[in-house]
């Protein structure tokens, strides 16, 4: 694992433009909702928000605290020197023609390296921030034809980008003459198909974005596999997205992505398969995609499955250790109330320690504690007679293997602040320890493999003097440990850490990364994974795809 700078705290910070029409672009992407053609007829438009940051938090940047690092210092100023290759500068000449108005295309420099320092990537590099050469922002499946042809003509590199919030430095340039392609502006929802359950959209929507104006318009379905919020339903493609509705709804490789329009590096349109729900016909292409991160083409349009949105509620459950919550929770999923359990969530007594730390800051939360101990976070789903049978049956269930206290929402709205502070967990966790950083990890086990992996993680910290909170996907045996430190000595533990993590959790079957992807960060692991032959038929493939390499290089395939 090679070495990289320290990552950099984020704090909040507005994306600075060069002009004021690509201001005012930001500013009604940021307050809107997603676009909505009921048919071609009424052409009835809503607009989508969704420019958001990082993981749970939207619009964060790291802009100031990357001007005082030196590495970057010497990056800045080789960028800023350095005059565009004339591949890259014939592109960008080509590219304004096409797209004249003011917004469509960003080139100025200080923009662009403000733009390379809002990427929240797991590992800080210069190899994985340098700036693009330029931003387009497409409209439309054309459009991004218009784009690739150009690019590929030029030979410079392309990299897509749906809302930003990635965690492997997915989006990032590491070329340093590529151009972004930027599909926040393809926002608009094409159709709902009610009555087939499912929807079809621009790859610029937000899952979540989706999801409330299927709410607002009373449709009682949605997308249920809940990613980091704000995130675009292209990304969460392209990085084989889960959450914590995994172990009720599974992933995005268990078919809740129907079909894509993808654009090549060819600038060929394919649409990998029709609507229907079911198909043996050929190869799934659909899933070649899945987890592709852009590398083997550019997603444009999507079509996705909707499940009916069921009444929740939700308890908090208290152990005395990790073992004790992990067992609990094999026996609840194997039981007959498993089936009407949609989220178990696991945090450990440190993060508890942090979340009530950061609900002491909060004007709303201020007087709300909880028991700082390893805790389940339990999401039941179905009517309230159902719901009070399943809670009945939890009780039960969870006092067999230790279960300290357990609390259940009285209501609707405490049900939502409850869940909510689960999904708070990483700006709870970056505000625990005043002036720290945090690095966090991403790997999945067996469940029956969990417990032990997290205990093992748990001592590990203890004895390198790092705090750690973790949180979990218990019911699929994914787990993020946030490794705090302070300083480069605290770094140096934490860096191998994480490399201990990854390699414990391949010892034991499991994978480098759960939901967030490979990116940048995490290629290294990839053939001790997966295997050389496995890597080099990935490799195979993405060759014939993409013989020169323009679509997202430097990510997901381990260097040669």
């Amino acid at each position: 694992m090679r070495v990289r700078p320290p990552r950099l705290r984020l704090k909040p910070q507005t994306r600075q433009y060069s002009n004021s029409a690509a201001r005012n672009n930001a500013k009604t992407k940021s307050s809107s909702t997603p676009k909505f053609d009921i048919s071609p007829a009424t052409g009835q438009l809503l607009l989508i928000g969704g420019v958001v940051g990082w993981g749970i938090v939207a619009g964060l940047s790291i802009r100031s605290q990357l001007e005082e690092e030196t590495w970057y210092e010497g990056l800045k100023h080789s960028w800023f020197t350095a005059k565009p290759t004339p591949n890259v500068t014939k592109a960008i000449s080509m590219l304004k023609s096409v797209f004249p108005e003011q917004g469509r295309l960003l080139t100025d420099a200080k923009v662009l390296t403000s733009d390379a320092a809002t990427q929240f990537l797991a590992y800080i590099g210069s190899e994985a921030a340098l700036p693009h050469k330029a931003i387009v922002f497409p409209q439309s499946t054309e459009d991004v034809v218009k784009i690739v042809k150009i690019c590929k003509s030029c030979n410079v590199s392309i990299v897509p980008r749906g809302s930003g919030t990635g965690l492997e430095g997915h989006a990032s340039g590491t070329t340093g003459d590529s151009i972004c392609i930027d599909l926040s502006q393809m926002d608009r929802i094409i159709h709902i198909n009610v009555a087939d359950s499912d929807l079809t959209c621009q790859a610029g929507a937000t899952w979540d974005g989706v999801n409330e104006i299927l709410r607002k318009k009373g449709i009682p379905l949605f997308f249920p596999l809940d990613p980091a919020s704000g995130s675009s339903l292209g990304g969460n493609l392209s990085t084989s997205c889960s959450g914590p509705n995994a172990v009720r709804y599974g992933t995005a490789r268990g078919e809740w992505f129907l079909s894509a329009t993808v654009v090549l590096a060819s600038g060929e349109v394919i649409k990998t398969r029709r609507r229907a729900h079911k198909s043996s016909a050929g190869f799934d292409l659909t899933q070649l995609f899945i987890g592709a991160e852009g590398t083997l083409g550019i997603v444009t349009e999507v079509t996705i499955k909707l499940a009916p949105a069921l009444p929740t509620t939700v308890a908090l459950a208290h152990f005395p250790n990790v073992d004790f919550a992990c067992r609990a929770v094999d026996a609840l999923l194997k039981s007959h109330s498993g089936m009407h359990i949609q989220c178990v969530e696991l945090t450990d007594s440190t993060f508890m320690k942090a979340l009530n730390h950061s609900l002491s800051q909060s004007v709303t939360d201020r007087a709300t504690r909880y028991p700082v101990s390893d805790t389940l976070f339990i999401k039941i789903q179905g009517s309230s007679i159902m719901q009070n049978d399943t809670l009945a049956d939890i009780q039960r269930t969870l006092a067999q293997y230790g279960c300290e206290d357990i609390r259940v929402a009285r209501g609707e709205e405490e049900a939502d602040a409850m869940w909510g502070h689960r999904r708070g967990a990483l700006p709870a966790i970056l505000g625990y320890i005043e002036g720290s950083q945090v690095w966090s990890t991403d790997v999945c086990v067996p469940v029956s493999n969990l417990a032990s992996l997290v205990r093992q993680v748990q001592e590990d910290a203890a004895k390198a003097g790092i705090i750690c909170p973790i949180v979990g996907h218990v019911g699929d045996g994914n787990f993020h440990a946030a490794l705090i430190y302070r300083n480069p000595a605290e770094f140096s533990k934490v860096k191998e850490l994480s490399r201990r993590i990854v390699e414990r959790a391949l010892e034991l079957d499991g994978t480098c990364t759960g939901e967030h992807g490979v990116g940048v960060g995490k290629r290294q692991y990839l053939i001790p994974e997966l295997g050389t032959g496995t890597v080099e038929l990935m490799k195979v493939i993405k060759k014939r795809l993409d013989p020169t390499n323009m679509m997202n290089p430097g990510k997901l395939y381990p260097s040669d």
